[in-house]
Order: C-alpha cells, then structure tokens, then sequence
C-alpha cells in the first residue's frame, strides 16, 4: 500500500498544538504516527509523513496538512488524534474510549477505520465506533480516502494509565494491513530477540579472535525508540550504541 500519515496539530508550544490533558496530544501523537511508519515501512509499504511542524494557526496547519497529502497519489489518508472533554481526573475503571471518524458511511475508508478501533479497542479501551463527519476539513479536502483515529483520551486517568504509544501503533497497523507486526522487526520483536540472545551459549572459539563483528538489532525512524532499545540491551549486558545513518 501507500499510505499518507500526520499527527494532528502543531508541534507542543506552538499555536495550535492541541489537547493538553495528564498526556500532551501533539507529543503522543507524533510517537504512535512515527511508530506507525517504521513498522509499515519493515512490512513494505510506501509511506509519507505529512505532519506539520510550522503552521502560522490552527487553519494553516490544516491547509499545510492536506496540501502535503494530496501532493502524493496514495490508497490511504491517515490522521492521528487524542481526544479531550472526559475530565476523569480520578481512576474508576472505566476508560472513556477510542474512536475513528471518516467522511462517508460508505466511502472507501470506512472499512479500515473500523478495523483500527476495534483493534485499538482491543487493547482495552471502550469502543466508541467509527463516525461520519462531514464538517472536518482533512476528511472534506483530501483526495485519497481518508480516516482519523482518535486514540483515547488525554483527560481521562484511565484511558493514560492503559496508554502505551507503541501498542496503539501497532493496533493501528494491524487495523490497516490485517498483520500483526510484533513479527515484522517491531521494537517488541526487537526486544525479545535482545533477551534470547542474553541467554544463548558463549561465543564459539572458531573464527579470527582480533576481530570484532557487529550486529544491528533494528531500526528506527525515531531517535527516541533508538534509545529506549539501546538502554534495553544495556541493561540485558550488551554494549550499545545508536549509528544514524
């Protein structure tokens, strides 16, 4: 497939940055939207990031949103949201939910939109359901079928407690490609592979002993999930460093 992506929003600080809850909209988004991309390109697709870091206001980030989308001709319009307006301030077991919104109950998107919330929903999250939107200017002004996932709530102490930015990516990918990608390199995959290799035999003697050979475990288009994988394999006693390539 190919695939345009976006968290939702300016970048934290800026004008339009979004909802502001016990988690930031804008920080968590852009995590689950560059988890999101890694493991879609692991699995082979072609996927464009179309976030906007520099909008002048909330109307200009929508614009510069849908203008870097429909510059690509793709199979798939993808927005990335966390909704606000809970206000559980206080733990009572119940999260206020995920939901998915598109432009039409038949349009092309609908079936991918239900495929993420229910995966999202999965999880643990209450399954608000996919709803129809006309009114949204990136589901009205993209070409390409479009869907935006609101992946829980900002405000609401249970929905945080359950969040955890690299499940609802990968729920999110399963939503679209129907794959489980903890098979596909994800940083999951990675770790474990990390734990099976702390426990295998000692090196074998054979081979050149001055020599020095080295394994790359995964990559990752996020500085940030590097680093988490090198202090995981720190900890498990390997030496560790991050290449950017």
């Amino acid at each position: 497939m190919i695939i345009n992506i976006h968290a939702g929003h300016n970048p934290d600080g800026k004008t339009a940055c979004g909802a502001i809850g016990f988690i930031q909209e804008s920080t968590e988004a852009r995590k689950v939207k560059d988890e999101v991309i890694s493991r879609l390109r692991q699995m082979g697709h072609t996927v464009y990031d179309c976030t906007c870091e520099n909008g002048a206001s909330q109307s200009d980030v929508l614009v510069k949103i849908v203008n870097a989308c429909n510059a690509h001709t793709v199979d798939l319009d993808v927005s990335i949201h966390f909704n606000a307006g809970a206000k559980g301030s206080a733990k009572d077991g119940k999260t206020t939910g995920t939901e998915t919104l598109v432009y039409s109950e038949s349009g092309r998107a609908k079936p991918y939109a239900q495929n993420i919330c229910n995966a999202i929903a999965s999880l643990g999250f209450r399954n608000r359901g996919v709803k129809t939107n006309k009114n949204l200017y990136f589901l009205r002004k993209t070409k390409a079928p479009s869907l935006l996932i609101e992946c829980c709530f900002v405000d609401d102490r249970d929905d945080v407690a359950l969040y955890d930015h690299q499940k609802i990516a990968g729920a999110i990918v399963y939503g679209i490609t129907g794959k489980n990608t903890l098979q596909s390199g994800s940083a999951d995959t990675d770790e474990k592979n990390a734990e099976d290799a702390s426990s295998a035999a000692d090196e074998t003697p054979t081979g050149n002993k001055n020599a020095v050979y080295r394994v790359q475990v995964g990559a990752y288009s996020a500085s940030d999930n590097a680093k988490n994988m090198q202090k995981r394999l720190i900890a498990a006693g390997f030496d560790a460093m991050v290449v950017k390539s």
